[in-house]
């Protein structure tokens, strides 16, 4: 699909469209070989092959970014009072539209992904996608024979009862660390679903979503671009 050249460069945080046209103008911008001084230029970013300032560049139409989510950081793309995912993006991977798909609780840490592909995100969503996360909580009491029954029969949280989930102990001779897979997000679902069963949740970490499992090399507020084929493993 043809675009204008420098909102082309603009898209891919190259800066500005004032400031991808001034580089166009200076001579600092090929296409298929050709130099082009004409910001208005139209390219086809997925075809042809465009060089700024002697790199090629690799575009994309959109990002996908797996965090690991700190503690102490909202899941918003923007916060008047309050640190964000969207804050903690290197400048290298900003983006124009970046929000997390879907939300960690305030003091929930692990993987996040943030993108800015609205329809990914809806799908990832979707109940009808069964998509399933796995999480991994510290409980202030151990986990008790009949808690996996009453995980995979739903809990009565008062407002809904969840659908069926899988309790499962990592480490048998710890009985204080539970995982837990679940297919919905509600709000603090998790955590409720332990104190339904007389646990409160200490630490909460998310590990997978689907089947994208959390980069094990990646430190708490760290990033990294996610390949095709990682974004789309969610959905496997």
């Amino acid at each position: 699909m043809n675009e204008r050249l420098d909102k082309i460069l603009a898209s891919q945080n190259l800066g500005s469209r004032k400031e991808a046209g001034a580089l166009i103008r200076r001579g600092a911008v090929s296409v298929n070989g050709q130099t082009v001084r004409k910001p208005e230029t139209k390219a086809d970013p997925e075809r042809d092959e465009i060089v700024v300032e002697g790199q090629r560049l690799t575009y994309r139409r959109y990002v996908y970014i797996m965090m690991n989510k700190p503690a102490g950081v909202l899941s918003a793309a923007n916060d008047p009072r309050a640190t964000t995912v969207v804050d903690l993006v290197p400048e290298s991977m900003r983006r124009r539209g970046l929000f997390p798909a879907g939300r960690l609780d305030k003091d929930t840490t692990g993987l996040l992904i943030i993108t800015d592909d609205g329809d990914y995100a809806h799908r990832m969503l979707a109940p009808a996608s069964h998509v399933y996360k796995l999480y991994e909580a510290r409980l202030d009491t151990p986990v008790l024979p009949g808690d996996a029954e009453r995980f995979a029969a739903g809990l009565d949280l008062g407002d809904f009862t969840s659908l069926p989930a899988e309790l499962t102990l990592p480490d048998e001779n710890d009985p204080y660390v539970a995982r837990v897979c679940i297919r919905e997000g509600k709000f603090h679902q998790v955590k409720r679903m332990f104190l339904a069963c007389g646990h409160e949740v200490q630490q909460l970490r998310r590990l997978r979503v689907g089947g994208l499992e959390l980069d094990p090399n990646l430190e708490e507020g760290a990033c990294r671009l996610l390949t095709q084929c990682e974004a789309e493993a969610v959905f496997s």
